[in-house]
């Protein structure tokens, strides 16, 4: 009895562990630095190539650090987007210090408020992975679109340099919880 009570309790703590190292959410600085969210230097510098190097959660969060005398941040449709159309965001952060967590997957679209710096280049798509592929995230890199695809998003990358934050789902608590309580019985 003492072996098998051994291996539920090594078992709940390898998946509590396992539960802890791979459903963790991030913080991400836009850009990757401070005072990143500004009309980028050149064309091989923009906030666009940054967030194709980084992959993002469900769960995930972004952080902007800007003037707030001088810019904001708009989340815009896709077609505001394209157009760097400031007038009717889904959502307007104007304080300069801006976290915004991203709670769906899919393309989260962003631009400058002042809209000559979004013709001049200070934007960003992020796209959020689905939550089914969240696991897989360690296991191996994201697909390349098909060719020919009418891919409209930037490539998912594995990500450097985020802040960790831990989130355990519901499910995996409760997995752990129950098998917790199977190795105290006995």
């Amino acid at each position: 009895m003492d072996f098998l009570a051994s291996f539920f309790v090594s078992l709940f703590f390898l998946i509590l562990s396992l539960c802890l190292t791979t459903a963790q959410a991030k913080e991400f600085l836009v850009g990757g630095k401070v005072n990143a969210w500004a009309v980028p230097a050149s064309s091989s510098d923009t906030l666009n190539k940054w967030a194709e190097a980084s992959r993002f959660q469900v769960g995930d969060s972004l952080v902007w650090n800007f003037d707030p005398e001088k810019d904001s941040v708009l989340r815009v449709t896709r077609e505001a987007y394209l157009a760097c159309n400031t007038t009717n965001p889904v959502a307007s952060y104007k304080n300069g210090s801006t976290v915004m967590t991203l709670n769906h997957s899919g393309a989260y679209y962003f631009i400058s408020g002042i809209s000559d710096n979004c013709q001049k280049g200070e934007k960003v798509i992020v796209v959020v992975m689905s939550e089914r592929h969240s696991f897989r995230k360690h296991l191996a890199p994201a697909p390349a679109p098909e060719s020919g695809a009418d891919f409209r998003a930037p490539a998912f990358a594995p990500t450097a340099g985020a802040q960790d934050r831990v989130v355990v789902s519901r499910g995996m608590l409760s997995l752990v919880l129950g098998l917790g309580l199977v190795a105290l019985r006995f």
